[in-house]
């Protein structure tokens, strides 16, 4: 019943049933003996929550209860055996490196989502538009880079924050994320988690680099609000990480160098 990613706890208990008008819960009787099983039934409430990949709550624990004997006399103490599963970190499963490369530790399913495609400029009319941008993945030990992505921030993908790839990733095998903007028909430079830091990785509670607008912040990208806390720290689920690129600077003195250029949300699930 439960999930082998978790981490699992087992609480044993014993409790006495006693007689009572208004008992602290749902219990049936059948004359002087107690049915323990209804109330394992209802405390079994800890249900799983299960984090959808676009959720940006983590996962609660979950789990049981169970009771031996399951009917007892009166004044007697029957055990109660609670099992308690914790949800599992990405990080038992992949290495993260904080520059954007993954690796997985076995192999794994993964899914990619785009949450924004953040590069514009201004048109004659000084109006902002967006930029057609490309991003990119490397994975299971292939040399060449599949463009998962080729559109801009008002594609029905991005707006409905869609998976754009879907693959089962070797075992240490890393996988690369990388991307480029297209405008006035001339590509521009295409920046990798293989070199520099135009590309970063973070898990659920990470500070983002200081580059990356504050939550509050009227430059900080409304498809990344989502993403993060009222502290600022990262919000996703414990299976997730999110990538978070610039791909128009690496001038880090400069306020285009904010990492809002292309986000990805990368979701691991075990086979």
């Amino acid at each position: 019943m439960f999930r082998t990613s978790g981490v699992q706890v087992v609480w044993i208990r014993s409790e006495t049933v006693a007689e009572s008008v208004n008992p602290p819960h749902p219990v049936m009787k059948t004359t002087q003996f107690t049915t323990v099983s209804s109330l394992a039934l209802a405390l079994c409430a800890i249900a799983p929550s299960q984090a959808s990949a676009q959720s940006t709550n983590p996962s609660v624990p979950f789990g049981k209860i169970t009771a031996s004997p399951t009917i007892v006399q009166t004044g007697t103490r029957p055990d109660l055996v609670w099992n308690i599963s914790y949800p599992a970190s990405v990080k038992d499963y992949v290495t993260v490196n904080p520059l954007g490369t993954l690796t997985p530790k076995q192999s794994i399913n993964c899914d990619v989502r785009i949450l924004g495609a953040g590069v514009t400029t201004q048109d004659s009319k000084g109006q902002i538009v967006y930029v057609e941008t490309l991003g990119r993945l490397q994975f299971n030990g292939s040399a060449s880079w599949t463009t998962i992505f080729d559109g801009t921030e008002n594609s029905t993908v991005v707006q409905q924050q869609g998976i754009v790839k879907s693959f089962t990733a070797t075992a240490n095998q890393p996988i690369n994320f990388g991307g480029y903007y297209i405008y006035n028909g001339t590509k521009s430079t295409t920046y990798t988690s293989l070199s520099g830091d135009n590309v970063r990785a973070l898990v659920n509670g990470d500070t983002p680099p200081s580059n990356i607008p504050d939550y509050n912040a009227p430059s900080l990208a409304s498809f990344i609000k989502p993403y993060l806390d009222a502290s600022g720290k990262v919000k996703i689920g414990p299976m997730d990480v999110i990538i978070f690129m610039e791909l128009t600077t690496t001038n880090k003195a400069t306020v285009g160098y904010d990492l809002q250029d292309l986000v990805f949300l990368v979701t691991f699930r075990t086979l």
